[in-house]
């Protein structure tokens, strides 16, 4: 079926539209791309109309007032850049001197349904349809250490924080972080990669240039290149960690970027959505589990439980994994250096950062070694041990 074929259709069932580019794909037969070509296509048809229709429910509203008034509210809605189809209703007046005044209600075009259709249409657009093969370290040997977990972790890395350095170099310092983690991990039997993003993986919340309790922070790039650089960076580092083994994406938000990691949680779920290799967990909890053999995994950022506490968090939460597993460890970032400490058998590991510091850092004195690292899980022994990457 060609495509203006299909725009006729959709354009007499307009229901179809909500179904999405993949339904309408295979319920009519034609590509993913002439499918969401022509959802487009129908949808700017239809928004042609309803702005037709605004403006003759403008006009008809102000029926009983002369043309200079409808010129004047014509003016006022340019000047305030309203968009006539996203009006719902218009109040108007004249003050004592007798002058003009509006007051206009809009509806939102940008509700929860539209941005999730927007983001599968850009899925279904540019996901991947084909991959690498996946091939581990070990190839035909065995390692001595039996079936690993290999966990890379680089929390705060506060994507778009002014520094001293510039964006471009701190992503090749993330992606060469990572090489070095598994550069280091040769020989180990890796079955699985576990990548934990977020922790202030973005440095503010975007448009309101401010953590998300609202303390103001200084980025170098807009909001819109801050969030679109930082998951298209995740997206590189996991096409190369995906060559050696299946990843587990863990999606954790931090105290700058809580509602902005949601977001590009599922901008990456969407992307990977046909990879068999990648797995994403964005669900809305704030502390997500990880479990792998006798090992139980709890990421958090760490701003707000104590940590003495999170041993019974972790049984009251998930008390059937906590009763499995012998090995149990939380994982937190926020505070950009290495501590550990150990509560009711539970270690409590704070992750290092190889964020660079900010000129408020560097005046409170707030300096601690940049690093990486890659924790080792034994499938039946627990932690194996962890390797590092020192960066300058």
């Amino acid at each position: 079926m060609k495509l203006q074929k299909l725009i006729s259709i959709l354009e007499q069932k307009p229901g179809y539209l909500k179904a999405g580019p993949a339904r309408v794909s295979k319920k009519f037969n034609v590509s993913l791309q002439t499918a969401t070509a022509a959802i487009r296509a129908v949808k700017i048809t239809l928004k042609k109309v309803d702005t037709t229709r605004a403006n003759s429910l403008i006009k008809l509203e102000m029926s009983n007032e002369n043309s200079n008034t409808i010129t004047e509210f014509e003016e006022y809605i340019k000047n305030n850049g309203i968009d006539p189809a996203n009006i719902n209703s218009v109040k108007y007046w004249q003050n004592m001197k007798g002058e003009q005044r509006f007051s206009v209600v809009t509806k939102s075009d940008r509700n929860a349904d539209d941005i999730k259709e927007e983001i599968e249409e850009f899925a279904a657009s540019y996901s991947p349809t084909t991959y690498i093969g996946i091939h581990s370290y070990h190839n035909s040997t065995k390692s001595k250490w039996g079936h690993i977990a290999y966990e890379i972790s680089l929390p705060d890395i506060h994507y778009g924080k002014l520094t001293d350095m510039s964006v471009e170099a701190m992503e090749t310092q993330f992606l060469e972080t990572i090489q070095d983690l598994m550069d280091k991990a040769q020989g180990l039997n890796i079955q699985k990669i576990i990548l934990p993003i977020g922790n202030d993986g973005m440095n503010s919340e975007g448009m309101r240039m401010a953590t998300t309790k609202g303390t103001p922070q200084q980025d170098t790039l807009h909001w819109r290149s801050t969030f679109r650089g930082y998951w298209q960076l995740i997206v590189k580092a996991v096409d190369y960690l995906k060559q050696y083994a299946p990843v587990q994406i863990i999606v954790v938000p931090g105290n700058h970027d809580f509602e902005r990691m949601f977001y590009a949680g599922d901008v990456l779920a969407g992307w990977y959505r046909n990879d068999d290799n990648v797995t994403v967990d964005n669900t809305p909890a704030s502390r997500k589990y990880f479990e792998y053999g006798k090992n139980m995994i709890l990421y958090t950022h760490g701003d707000k439980e104590k940590f003495a506490d999170l041993p019974l968090i972790m049984a009251t939460e998930q008390p059937e994994m906590f009763a499995r597993c012998l090995y149990r460890e939380a994982h937190v970032g926020h505070f950009h250096k290495e501590q550990v400490n150990e509560f009711r058998g539970v270690k409590v590991r704070v992750v290092p950062s190889i964020c660079a510091s900010d000129d408020w850092h560097k005046m409170m004195g707030y300096e601690s070694l940049r690093a990486a690292q890659g924790f080792i899980y034994n499938y039946d022994e627990g932690l194996d041990g962890y390797l590092q990457s020192n960066v300058k």
